[in-house]
């Protein structure tokens, strides 16, 4: 029995997923199950602190550099709260693995700027708080070998989901839109991947802007109102939409600036907006896994957008054909889903084995993953 805990804190913001996993073999003979999960909201300024690192407006150095390690005393106290709920002393725990928070995101050169990643919340600060060995900055070595260093999670999906003659589509909806191809032929080298678009973002913009609600509680907001087809014609000829895999995006193409320039340009209703922010998300996801879907095929869709009920009608009113699931339909946690990819990456890396999948993310070979800080 080996005992680890995945870190994951994506563009939702919703706080820090941390999974303790119980995690045996390694590439094909992995086996993984999952003791505890819980999501550890950010406390006091700490949303307020990442809001400001992430815009282009209002981020500097200074806030960034404090940041860094504030994030590393949050995940560190992550770790312990998981460990804590399930009785699990810190001396059993054998590895982190920790995605930290990402603040920007170039996945190709452009306008003199190099092809980068930028995830922080200190590693040696997690290792030092809980005693134990820390996997991290998973997606420079992927990009060092000319892949995006996204999707991430590819790997870990092959492990957990390749299911013989059905074409699997997982679909993570978080702030940004992910999905992972495992054709029914099951091998790793015949998967894509690629980020669809927006996930959760523009919508969670929108209630802040208007309701001062974090996101839109199981639809509702979005089930009020009624979609703008206009504007929503605008939305899908964003030139991402229309791009080829392998692609990445982030909020740096669908945050706080594009919700910004929507509320200037449209003049539409808060209930009508969000409906047609929802519908954006479910029909570019539509449109991004059409090309995918041949025989038997399954879309299984997690993150935090699986519980929004009204999101999930529109993506199965878009794809008549496929059957479309969330992740507890078919035993898994869709809360927990990327947290426990970190623990699997992190533990290919520590057994020098390779953790990205080339065919997703464009890279050159397979490599592992991140850097390692030991105890």
């Amino acid at each position: 029995m080996v005992y680890a805990v995945g870190l994951m804190s994506g563009t939702s913001l919703d706080g820090i997923d941390a999974a303790l996993v119980d995690i045996t073999g390694k590439n094909e003979t992995t086996s993984v199950k999952l003791v505890k999960f819980l999501t550890v909201p950010f406390k006091g300024t700490t949303l307020q602190n990442i809001r400001e690192a992430l815009s282009l407006e209002s981020s500097d150095v200074e806030k960034i550099c404090s940041l860094n390690i504030e994030l590393g005393e949050c995940f560190a106290q992550a770790v312990l709260d998981v460990c804590n709920k399930a009785e699990i002393s810190l001396n059993d725990l054998a590895f982190i693995g920790s995605h930290g928070q990402t603040l920007f995101h170039i996945p190709y050169a452009r306008d003199g700027f190099y092809a980068s990643t930028l995830q922080i919340g200190a590693s040696a600060v997690i290792c030092e708080r809980t005693k134990t060995t820390v996997v991290s900055n998973f997606r420079e070595r992927d990009m060092a070998v000319g892949g995006q260093g996204a999707p991430i999670v590819p790997y870990s999906e092959y492990i957990l989901y390749q299911k013989p003659e059905t074409t699997r589509l997982l679909q993570n909806i978080g702030g940004i839109g992910n999905v992972t191809v495992i054709p029914k032929s099951g091998e790793i080298a015949d998967m894509i991947a690629f980020d669809t678009g927006p996930g959760n973002v523009i919508m969670n913009e929108l209630c802040l802007h208007f309701f001062n609600q974090e996101y839109d509680k199981d639809g509702f907001y979005a089930s009020q109102g009624t979609v703008d087809y206009q504007l929503l014609e605008e939305l899908m000829a964003h030139p991402y939409i229309k791009k080829s895999p392998p692609k990445t995006t982030g909020r740096e193409d669908f945050g706080k600036q594009f919700t910004s320039s929507l509320l200037e340009k449209w003049s539409v209703g808060p209930n009508d907006l969000i409906a047609t922010a929802t519908m954006f998300t479910a029909k570019s996801i539509a449109e991004a896994v059409k090309p995918f879907v041949i025989g038997k095929t399954e879309l299984i869709i997690g993150g935090g957008g699986s519980y929004n009920q009204t999101l999930i009608a529109m993506i199965k009113a878009e794809l008549p054909e496929v059957k479309v699931l969330i992740q507890e339909e078919i035993g898994f946690s869709s809360e927990a889903k990327e947290a426990i990819a970190m623990a699997i990456l992190a533990n290919q890396t520590l057994q020098h084995c390779p953790g990205n999948v080339p065919s997703a993310t464009g890279a050159k070979r397979s490599v592992p993953l991140g850097s390692i800080t030991y105890y």
